[in-house]
């Protein structure tokens, strides 16, 4: 079969070719015949669906079914026809594993996109939705590197050079599992780092973090990495390992709802319970409170100040922010009006005995 290609006897049948082309037309005129009939019946039933995921599902696995298809129709013609197997089988022991694993990669970003539209869809509480999208997101990227790993792994082993080393690194595995070992050591402990962070949650996307001494929003988790944004826009790369190797922060992994502090230093004169009274006032009617924690305290008195803690709740973050802003605002105005003593001046006290009290 074989010997009409031989370099040494070039000669070629245009006869059995132009066949061999005709008939690989058909087919994948055929192929192609089936791929529209099929598809324009699965797209029209996805349009009488009640959600818009059956039509979302069916669009992203179309390109590599119709290429699935060709490839099919190839293979079947091929294993009748000697010359066009000889041209098409070293092709197909590449294209087979890549439309495999382009296949299994559609369905798997497919089947995401899905699940990520539900939880948009969904009236569950800000934790659970992020708990969820951090799953999704960490598990859909590790199956994407496992399958581009295996398909890249059996585009390879269809070489037979390679497949030769592969006989040859299996044969000296003592040695050979070493090398491995050690070289694969990163890319297996990010692996290993983004599965654990997927099924025990210490952060998820969009929690609010404290790490390395910047505080921002968990903006993506990946294998190897997490990035953080920051109030200031900078993005801070922070490596997956050590959100599980370090302590870090997490304000926001139980709910958004937290309480934060507004500390005033005034003069030891001061009276407090004015000043708390027109805190717990001003606190009632913000529009900001969730009415869960208003309270003022002295938590610490020096020779030459008193510390108070003005501690208000919201139900998130950003809210907690911009209501610690306007209590501070509002009490250091309110205390110019009308505690004036409060405010903390350096003072020097000189007696009138002193012989330089009268100097000009």
């Amino acid at each position: 079969m074989l010997e009409r290609y031989n370099p040494q006897n070039w000669s070629i049948n245009w006869i059995e070719v132009g066949e061999s082309a005709l008939i690989v037309f058909v087919a994948v005129s055929i192929a192609w015949l089936v791929y529209r009939v099929a598809f324009a019946i699965a797209h029209r039933l996805a349009r009488g669906s009640d959600t818009p995921l059956d039509e979302m599902v069916i669009s992203k696995i179309e390109r590599p079914i119709k290429w699935a298809l060709i490839a099919i129709s190839i293979t079947l013609v091929a294993e009748a026809n000697d010359t066009l197997a000889a041209i098409w089988e070293p092709i197909a022991r590449f294209v087979r594993p890549a439309l495999l694993g382009w296949i299994v990669y559609t369905l798997v970003k497919a089947f995401t996109a899905a699940l990520e539209y539900r939880l948009e869809t969904h009236d569950d509480d800000v934790a659970t939705l992020r708990s969820r999208k951090t799953r999704i997101a960490i598990l859909s990227r590790t199956a994407t590197f496992v399958i581009v790993f295996i398909t890249v792994g059996l585009m390879l082993l269809s070489i037979p050079q390679v497949a030769a080393i592969g006989t040859t690194v299996l044969a000296s595995a003592g040695i050979a599992a070493l090398a491995v070992g050690a070289a694969a050591q990163p890319a297996l402990k990010s692996l290993i780092a983004g599965l654990q962070m997927a099924l025990t949650e210490p952060l998820r996307i969009g929690d609010l973090v404290v790490v390395d001494g910047h505080t921002g929003r968990v903006e993506e988790i990946r294998m190897s990495f997490v990035t953080v944004r920051t109030w200031d826009e900078r993005v801070i790369v922070v490596p997956t390992s050590q959100f599980l190797d370090e302590s870090f922060e997490n304000w926001t992994r139980g709910s958004e709802m937290l309480t934060g502090p507004v500390f005033l230093h005034l003069d030891p004169i001061t009276d407090v319970a004015p000043i708390r009274a027109e805190f717990e006032r001003y606190v009632a009617g913000h529009e900001l409170w969730d009415k869960r924690t208003a309270a003022l305290l002295v938590t610490e008195a020096y020779p030459e100040s008193v510390e108070l803690r003005l501690s208000v709740s919201a139900h998130t973050v950003g809210d907690l922010w911009q209501i610690r802003c306007d209590v501070r605002e509002h009490m250091l105005a309110w205390l110019r009006e009308n505690q004036e003593v409060a405010l903390i001046r350096h003072r020097l006290e000189v007696p009138h005995g002193h012989p330089k009290a009268g100097e000009p």
